[in-house]
This record gives structure tokens, sequence and C-alpha cells, in this order.
């Protein structure tokens, strides 16, 4: 017995029987009656149940667990990678046939990066694993998790009306912002475009009230169609955009001849009045102002630089407007439609220069600027941002270069060419005959010195300031003694308000009251 005790363990024990018995039993039962046939007796104190060294832990048969999942996967991979080199890299499959000879070309001329890879890799697998690395860093910078908590996310809101309306001939409503002294008033008045992304608040960003006493400026602007409370207009041109304005100058008293103010693409409406209302406008004062940028005339040098400044996005645009305006609908519907206010470069796909990027993050102008932004899309429709950037690219019926003042005489017979030769009677000027005045940023990225060149080019009337170190928004918003140095440079000396004829009027009335008055003393005495 004790032999058998010696050579037989528990195992074989168990095993044995496993192989003996047909019917099976389960193994704690076999295992007990085994003990009670050659085992000692069991004390009847309870012991302390102790692990085995061979047993496994919960965690061990987890990892391995997991571990047998990867093998089976990875067995999977190489299973499918098997299929598709058989079926779809071999080289009877479309997929070599057509990109096999692009792809060693692309490979071969690409060779020359194998040289920064150890000698003992594979070329394939390094650049694969470079790649896959690449792709997975880039998506960690991008995802921050900290940048909700840091961003302060400013939502778009909607304000009650506030502006005031005029009603124009074909039935629209135009709404409008005045400041400064009144019409009655005024030395010089101010129409004002707005640019786009804008509204009739913007006028000039930050101006003094004291200023436009000092000089005695009716500055009057107005929401363009289909932006702030203006009605739309879905016909709208540069021509009825040159009436809408004459109209309004009308409504408020403008009665005399006024400046344009311009801005930006806003500039292409104040083009538009010096083409097609030149009778009723002084003057014309024009910052960093927008031409075509497909305008025939300009040459190829001039194209390039103008485009070259610009980002793909703004690019994209351009061409979208001029080829296939009717895909701007959804291009626009989220970048000029947000929910919440983004960076001013990326709505407007601008890329600004250093003293542009300063001004943009000071606290006054980023309150201005959300301001403007929320009345602009207050309608929330992306058809009035569509029609004006199709306007900028689109012909304008007319070119810069006729406003040039220059006489044009009726010679379409031959009588009235012998007449013009002896008389002017038959002769009359043509083109814009008042000032343009313009201010150009040299360090401007989104309407570049380019388009400037240009306009002295075809317009050498035109008065050009340069301005060093200057870019798109810096000389004309929130800038005290640039405002100064432009009413200085347009209207001379500050002369104040005109007095009001009323007041004369007034004063002679209270003069005869006293006459009357001495003279009836004088008769009683």
């Amino acid at each position: 017995m004790a032999e058998m005790r010696v050579t037989n363990s528990w195992s074989d024990e168990l095993a044995s029987l496993m192989d003996d018995d047909p019917v099976g039993f389960s193994s704690s039962t076999t295992f007990e009656v085994r003990r009670s046939v050659y085992a000692p007796p069991q004390p009847s104190v309870e012991e302390p149940v102790v692990v085995a060294e061979g047993e496994e832990s919960l965690k061990e048969q987890a990892m391995g667990f997991l571990m047998a999942w990867c093998e089976i996967l990875m067995e999977l991979g190489r299973g499918c990678r098997d299929i598709l080199r058989q079926n779809f890299l071999n080289e009877d499959s479309f997929l070599f046939r057509n990109f096999a000879l692009p792809c060693a070309k692309v490979s071969k001329r690409l060779s020359f990066l194998n040289d920064f890879l150890p000698e003992d890799r594979d070329p394939f697998h390094a650049w694969s694993i470079v790649v896959f690395v690449f792709v997975l860093a880039l998506a960690a910078i991008s995802v921050d998790p900290n940048h909700d908590a840091l961003t302060e996310v400013m939502k778009v809101r909607t304000h009650p009306p506030s502006a005031r309306r005029i009603l124009l001939p074909d039935g629209r409503n135009m709404s409008y912002y005045e400041q400064g002294v009144s019409a009655g008033r005024a030395r010089f008045s101010l129409v004002a475009p707005h640019s786009l992304l804008s509204s009739r608040l913007a006028g000039i960003p930050g101006v003094k009230a004291s200023l436009l006493e000092d000089y005695g400026v009716h500055l009057v602007t107005y929401d363009l169609p289909g932006f702030g409370e203006s009605d739309p207009h879905p016909t709208r041109n540069l021509n009825s955009s040159a009436t809408d304005m004459l109209h309004l100058a009308n409504a408020v008293n403008v009665t005399d001849k006024f400046w344009v103010l311009c801005h930006s693409s806003g500039c292409v409406h104040a083009w538009a009045s010096l083409r097609y209302i030149p009778d009723r406008v002084a003057g014309a004062v024009m910052l960093a102002p927008m031409i075509n940028p497909y305008e025939p005339g300009m040459v190829k040098d001039e194209m390039k630089r103008t485009w070259v400044k610009w980002l793909p996005k703004r690019k994209f645009m351009y061409i979208l407007a001029h080829r296939f305006p009717k895909l701007l609908s959804f291009f626009y519907k989220k970048n000029f439609l947000p929910e919440n206010h983004d960076q001013i470069d990326k709505q407007l796909y601008y890329s600004l220069g250093k003293k542009d990027e300063i001004l943009i993050e000071e606290p006054e102008f980023e309150e201005f600027w959300q301001r403007d932004v929320e009345e602009s899309v207050r309608q929330g429709s992306v058809q009035p941002f569509i029609e004006e950037v199709i306007l900028q690219v689109s012909k304008w019926g007319f070119g810069i270069e006729e406003l040039r003042v220059q006489r044009k005489c009726q010679t379409r017979s031959l009588l009235l060419w012998l007449k013009s030769m002896y008389s002017q009677a038959e002769c009359e000027l043509e083109g814009f005959p008042g000032l343009i005045h313009i201010w150009q940023g040299m360090d401007d990225r989104v309407v570049p010195p380019s388009m400037m060149e240009y306009i002295g080019r075809v317009l050498p009337e035109a008065i050009i300031h340069k301005l060093q170190n200057e870019g798109h928004f810096s000389y004309f918003f929130f800038c005290d003694e640039c405002h100064s140095k432009i009413f200085s440079t347009v209207f001379g000396t500050p002369q104040g308000p005109i007095q009001e004829p009323q007041e004369e009027i007034a004063y002679e009335e209270n003069t005869e009251d006293l006459i009357q008055q001495r003279t009836s003393d004088s008769d009683t005495a």
C-alpha cells in the first residue's frame, strides 16, 4: 500500500479514473473517494485554506484572455493581408495595372528619404510607422481637453431693432444710423457703405463725437440690402446700390453734395456712386479700397502679387463666386451664420499683419467686432453675403479708368466731327471731377497694396497716402490720431458746424418786437 501511495500521485489517480469510468464523475467527487481509501482521516479542526502555488489569480487569467484575443486578431489581420495580396495586389489586378507604375515613380523620387533610416530597417514598414505616429500626434495636438476651459465661448446674440428706416421707391425699407451734427448744421456730409460681415454700426469705428463736432461732419451709415435691418434686394447690382445711396441722402435732408466714406469691400459701392451719381458726390475717402480681383486691366505682376497674399480659403471663395456662384451657399452657411464668435481672421479668412494682430486683441475692438457681426447676421440668411461677394468678382459694368475726367465729343457723323473742331458746344466732360483720397497700409494682407498700385496707374488723379507698417484695420479702427489726420487732410482746418438759419430768423423777430415796444413806450410818454 505504501508503494502505491508513493508511485501514484493525485493527478495520476484522477487521470486513471477519468479514463476508466465511461460515465464520468466530477473531479471533486473522485478525489474525495480516493482520499478516503488511501489517506488518513482529516482532523475535525478547520484549517485555513491555502491557495496552491500552481493556481492562477484572476488578474493573470484576464491577462491571458487578452493576450489570446490579441493573437487571434493578429492572425485575422494576417489573413486579411493575404487575401488582399492574392486578389488586389497581384499582377493581374486592377489596382496593380493602373497604379503600380505611378507608385513606383513616386517611390523612386522619394527614395532619398531612406538614407535617414537605419540599414536594418525595411523602408515600407518604417515609413508606415512614421506616418501613423505623425497622424496620432496631429490628432493629439488638435484635441485639447483644456481648450474649452481656457477659451471663453461667446454666443452670437440677437438684439431688438434699433435702427431708423426710410421707405425706398421700390417698397423696400433701408435702415440707417446718424452721427455727428445735424444735416442743417453740417459743413460736410459723409455717407458710408459698410464692408462684408459688417453693418450700419461700423461707420468710423471709435470716432470721437467731439471730432465730428469740430469739423461739422454729419455721418450717415446704412445697412446694405439683406444686412442688419434693411430689406433684401434679390436683383441688386452696383447701379441700384448707387441709387439707394442717393435716395438715402435725400431722405436725411442732405441737399448739397456729400462725401463717400468706405473701407475695404465697402468701397465697391463707393466706386459705383462715383460712376453713376457723380453730380451728387463731392469726393471720396477710401481706406484699403477693394477692386475686382479679376480686373482685366491688371497686369500679370499686379495680379500675382494680389492673389499670393490670400489664404487658400479666401482664394477658394473667390473662385467659387466667379466660376460656380451657386455653390457658395454650401460654403457660407457654416462660416457666415455662426452660433459662436470665432477669431476674426478665421471668420473672414484673413492673414493679418503685426499691427492688426495686436489691434484685434484689444477688448474695445473685440466688443465692437462682436456687436457688428451680430447685427450683420441678424436676418439669418447667407444670401446677402453671396450677393456681395459675387458683386466683387463679377463684371461691374464700368472700369475704374472711366472715372478719369476726359472730354468726350459727339463724332458719330462727319458733320458733328467737323463742328467739334471749331466749337466745344457738342463736347462734354465725363468721369468724376471730385477728389479721391486713398489710404493704403503697406502691410495689408486683406486688400494687398498691388490693388492700390493698379488704381494709381489707371487713375492718376487719385491722391494716394501710403502707410508704412500699417495693416488692414490698424489705421482706421480706434485710432484718434489717424481720424484727425484724415479729417484735416480732406477738410482742412476745423471750423465747427454751421449756425442754423432758424436762430438768425428768431433773432431778427425779437429785434423787431423790441423796436416796436420802444416806439409804443415813447408815444405813451
